[in-house]
């Protein structure tokens, strides 16, 4: 049986850092295991432009889409795991394309570090944290993938 896909490790995925106001994107490889940073999405009460989305998805074509999943420091859930995965089955809804989740505790804080050194306050941009965030998200759950 032959597969038309692409190869599992030589996906473009799409990594999604959620949030209420705002909502960090970046696209990743899973043959480079690097991820770039996009601009990060404007969102009302957190709900995304799908218009933007979708023309991330017609430029990118994604095979996957990757979404942080904040949790407790304990591992336990929170008020807003429950809306970050209403998030991801709207993606997976709209866009029928598989949807994976990535613990994504300590990736903002991981993010400001790594802009802070490069850079000091000014580097702090909220875009910049956002969209940092979801490369970090790529990072980590690409490391899990080997």
């Amino acid at each position: 049986m032959s597969n038309t896909g692409p190869a599992t490790n030589n996906r473009t995925v799409l990594s999604f850092d959620y949030g209420t106001k705002s909502i960090g994107v970046a696209v990743g490889n899973e043959l480079t295991g690097s991820a770039s940073l996009l601009a990060a999405l404007k969102a009302r009460d957190g709900i995304p432009d799908w218009e933007q989305i979708t023309k991330l998805i017609s430029d990118w074509q994604p095979q996957l889409l990757l979404v942080g999943l904040p949790l407790n420091m304990d591992g336990s859930e929170q008020d807003f795991t429950i809306r970050t995965r209403k998030f991801a089955n709207r993606l997976h809804g709209r866009y029928g394309l598989p949807v994976e989740f990535h613990d994504e505790r300590l990736s903002t804080a991981d993010a400001r570090s790594r802009l802070f050194a490069e850079g000091g306050y000014r580097k702090l941009s909220k875009d910049k944290v956002d969209s940092l965030s979801a490369q970090i998200i790529f990072e980590g759950w690409y490391e899990q993938q080997s």
